[in-house]
């Protein structure tokens, strides 16, 4: 199958700000989990960059009312484990046809990145209508997006890369970009000092973004 979006649809929809999660201490992650779906975000992608990675899938898959996704999903492997965690969606940084053939085996919906015009209308053609642009401020940013909009209509984008707090708001108001992907919500430092109240505050200031 393409794209699943109705399950796609609600995840990033729930908040205007997806938590970009790099963790490898498990102990960190009911925790830290907890605090981001308290503050407003429920939708967290956990990216696979560290050897603890699905273990935190795991954890945060736990946690009630959050939707607990893997990132920097490149291959089926990768898509094969991250379902195994107890992923509810994925992300990729880009969007390889073979990345995109193999991810339409399972109904655990994929965003694929893109960084051009021509990356998102062969995602497009191969049934993919939520993507992800990335790294967001490095292509082009707002501007990139808003002009994509009249020739792509059909086309909704979650900007992850270089978005912060200061230029969010370019991006929610853009009628095609449906939440921004960003890291200033769990801040490392914040973590390792177990200082997961701060998180939980962040998360609340990022959940009021745009409305």
């Amino acid at each position: 199958m393409a794209q699943n979006v109705a399950q796609l649809t609600p995840v990033l929809s729930a908040a205007p700000v997806v938590p970009v999660i790099v963790l490898d201490d498990i102990d960190a992650a009911a925790p830290l989990a907890d605090a981001l779906v308290k503050g407003g975000l429920p939708a967290l992608e956990v990216t696979l960059r560290t050897p603890n990675a699905l273990a935190i899938i795991k954890e945060m898959a736990g946690i009630e009312g959050a939707f607990v996704g893997s990132g920097t999903v490149r291959n089926k492997k990768q898509i094969e484990q991250s379902i195994e965690a107890g992923a509810t969606f994925m992300v990729s940084p880009g969007a390889p046809s073979t990345l995109l053939a193999d991810a339409e085996a399972y109904d655990v919906p994929l965003l694929p990145g893109v960084s051009t015009a021509t990356e998102a209308m062969a995602a497009a053609d191969a049934g993919y209508s939520y993507l992800k642009l990335f790294p967001a401020e490095a292509v082009g940013g707002a501007k990139l997006l808003k002009s994509f909009a009249s020739p792509l209509p059909d086309l909704k984008f979650c900007p992850t890369g270089g978005v912060s707090p200061e230029n969010a708001l370019n991006y929610l108001s853009l009628p095609n970009v449906v939440c921004v992907g960003g890291s200033w919500v769990v801040p490392n430092e914040a973590i390792k000092n177990r200082e997961f109240d701060k998180i939980e505050a962040l998360a609340r200031e990022a959940a009021q973004l745009g409305k």
